[in-house]
């Protein structure tokens, strides 16, 4: 057995964190994968805020909890960006939400002009921060390889490392003999 992927980990590490009951979101939901994964944790008494800027992402998301026999009723779906996820969130929840993960880069399967942007990027972690309960869990998976994305990666890495470490905890899980081009993940958790 090798070693778990960036996506995978990314998962594992939210699924040690997130009980039924809680609240989470998926900051770029894409095609879904980490929706699916956040609304069969957190079960039918929780919930779970989805963002994207792309329609595509929307349906695509719908049609994945379709084919997966999911009820997608304890999911908000929402046409925006990630760095408008705080008005989204109930102010009541603000500084509640167990998990929260993005998913940089671009669609896969779709335009890949259409592509996050490190400004609202950072907009949008800035916000994270202060969505999160104590203990709980953002995870970033970054994509330098393609065009735009490497100066979002190194921008959020950059970000990362200037977090106050007595309030924060961040990991990087990286390959260290792939291409400097590879994907990677880090991994906040909110200590206070």
């Amino acid at each position: 057995m090798g070693f778990v992927s960036v996506l995978g980990y990314a998962q594992q590490l939210v699924k040690e964190r997130v009980q039924t009951g809680d609240q989470t979101i998926d900051a770029t939901i894409g095609n879904g994968n980490d929706t699916l994964c956040l609304a069969e944790l957190v079960g039918p008494r929780g919930l779970v805020y989805g963002f994207d800027v792309q329609k595509t992402a929307i349906e695509n998301t719908r049609e994945r909890f379709a084919k997966a026999s999911r009820v997608i009723d304890h999911v908000r779906l929402i046409l925006d960006s990630h760095a408008n996820m705080a008005t989204y969130i109930p102010e009541d929840k603000h500084g509640q939400i167990a998990a929260i993960m993005f998913n940089l880069g671009y669609l896969p399967g779709a335009d890949e002009s259409v592509i996050t942007h490190t400004n609202s990027t950072l907009v949008a972690l800035d916000a994270a921060l202060a969505l999160l309960r104590p203990r709980g869990i953002i995870t970033v998976v970054l994509y330098p390889g393609h065009d735009g994305g490497d100066a979002e990666a190194s921008a959020v890495q950059q970000w990362a490392e200037s977090l106050p470490p007595e309030l924060y905890q961040v990991l990087m899980y990286r390959f260290a003999n792939k291409h400097e081009r590879a994907p990677y993940l880090l991994a906040i958790e909110k200590r206070k």
